[in-house]
């Protein structure tokens, strides 16, 4: 196993990780930062009002895109489990 391979799989693990937890998190930095107006606006800073925004919309993103993370992570680790005779022989 040579340096050129270790840091592929590592980049493809980087990149896979990257595109699985990016609709997620854009989705609630979004709404957070939606929620941090509107209080700034209202002068209202209740915890709540930004925690349960963010919660909601955490969870209506894992019902849309889950089926998908789940498929893309289950392929990723097919392709390395698969990758590991070429590796190691």
């Amino acid at each position: 196993m040579d340096p050129q391979q270790v840091l592929s799989i590592g980049r493809d693990g980087l990149m896979t990780l990257i595109t699985v937890c990016a609709p997620l998190l854009l989705t609630v930095m979004a709404v957070g930062l939606v929620v941090s107006i509107l209080q700034a606006a209202t002068q209202i800073h209740e915890a709540t009002l930004s925690f349960v925004p963010k919660l909601l919309a955490a969870f209506a993103t894992l019902a849309l895109t889950g089926s998908w993370m789940i498929t893309t992570l289950v392929d990723y680790i097919q392709r390395v489990i698969q990758s590991i005779p070429n590796v190691v022989g």
